[in-house]
């Protein structure tokens, strides 16, 4: 008895030492799942600090580099406040965004590896691992989406397979895991009326969000490969090629489907939804347009045509749509009638988001030179960080603003 007491001690002493343990998570208890994880797919994670609220550091922007590290620049003194990095991946590739909760950043790496990190210091809480260093489930184009407790998000294996999985917030724990129809699945899940939806290959899924449960799966003729949005009553999703379809959350009905005009297609994540309407962009080998339809009855509201580009990217702001293009053509419409209300040709392109601070003048993007500031009262193009990396080839980076 007493020697297993001093085990015990030491055990709890060594704990309290380091303050972290890794474990090999299985699905809760009370939880779906259709099949057991293999141990390329199964989930460790380790406890670093208890997980709490943070205050926000509204002097910083996260900056999501091209090499794969993440840090915090301030803007006060011009300088980074730290740095994060995968454990031990190879590729340097930001590849993913990330989500700020309560002042907690959870950041999703290439190499499966995801973080909860403190936006002020750069510390974990806690770090957890989809699958392992030998056989690396991949990370590539997520949003961690996150409510009700949980993180849910999507990932490649090598296998040729994918996983959706939800894990407990508190501690990156594996809360419950599905394996879906196909190995690309790039695109960030949606969280709407408790329900997770998400598309794998022909299929469309929604989940109970809490369980795994599978509630309703639609099969379709081709590839789904959009993002999925709501309006707040319907959930609306793009295949890979010319059709946007709603569809009731419930049940997965079509309530109505909308054809892109010809050799149009690819809409992925360039679509949201704002006042019963949904707004999306698609690329063209000749002309590319942003669309407006009715979210009730998928009527065509108006359309913005860009010949001879192609559009990258668009986003909300204070009632209006900006975007850019292949060519670094930064655009705003007017969300009621698709009017371009400004135009400019940038003279460094994009390969980030567009932040937009309380100063309504200015906005940021990062491009192969750095983080830019765009003044747009003086039509300056300032470089308030210079990055450091001497990587080349330039896939994605993303920027956040800490509010």
């Amino acid at each position: 008895m007493k020697k297993e007491l001093i085990t015990i001690l030491f055990v709890f002493t060594v704990i309290n030492m380091f303050g972290q343990i890794t474990t090999t998570s299985k699905p809760d208890k009370t939880n779906y799942s259709n099949d057991n994880l293999l141990p390329n797919e199964a989930v460790t994670n380790k406890v670093i600090n208890p997980l709490q609220k943070v205050e926000l550091d509204e002097e910083a922007i996260l900056l999501y580099d091209y090499d794969g590290s993440i840090f915090s620049y301030d803007f006060d003194s011009e300088d980074i406040n730290w740095t994060v990095k995968a454990t031990d991946s190879n590729t340097e590739m930001c590849a993913n965004k990330v989500t700020l909760h309560d002042g907690v950043i959870y950041v999703p790496f290439i190499n499966g590896e995801i973080f909860a990190i403190d936006n002020v210091t750069g510390e974990a809480f806690w770090k957890s691992r989809l699958g392992n260093i030998t056989d690396q489930i991949i990370l590539k184009d997520q949003t961690p989406i996150i409510n009700g407790g949980k993180l849910y998000i999507t990932a490649q294996n090598q296998d040729q397979s994918s996983n959706i999985y939800a894990l407990n917030l508190k501690d990156g724990s594996l809360s419950w895991s599905y394996k879906l129809d196909s190995p690309n699945n790039d695109i960030p899940v949606l969280f709407f009326d408790n329900k997770i939806f998400t598309q794998s290959a022909s299929n469309v899924y929604s989940f109970d969000a809490n369980t795994g449960k599978v509630l309703n799966q639609k099969s379709f003729e081709e590839p789904m490969h959009g993002k999925p949005v709501t309006d707040g009553e319907n959930v609306f999703i793009a295949n890979e090629k010319e059709v946007l379809f709603a569809l009731s959350p419930n049940k997965l009905d079509i309530l109505w489907q909308f054809k892109l005009d010809e050799n149009q297609h690819n809409i992925k994540e360039r679509i949201f939804c704002k006042d019963k309407k949904v707004y999306f962009a698609a690329q063209g080998s000749t002309v590319s347009s942003v669309y407006a339809v009715d979210s009730k009855t998928g009527t065509q509201l108006w359309k913005t045509d860009f010949k001879d580009d192609t559009i990258e990217y668009i986003t909300e702001h204070d009632d209006t749509l900006w975007g850019y293009t292949r060519k670094g053509k930064l655009f705003k419409l007017n969300l009621s009638n698709g009017e371009i209300v400004l135009e400019i040709k940038l003279t460094t392109i994009p390969v980030s988001n567009i932040e937009f601070p309380d100063d309504d003048n200015l906005f940021y993007y990062y491009c192969d030179a750095g983080l830019i500031e765009y003044n747009l009262k003086d039509k300056e193009e300032i470089v308030y960080y210079m990055r450091t990396s001497l990587k080349d080839d330039i896939y994605s980076a993303y920027i956040k603003l800490i509010r």
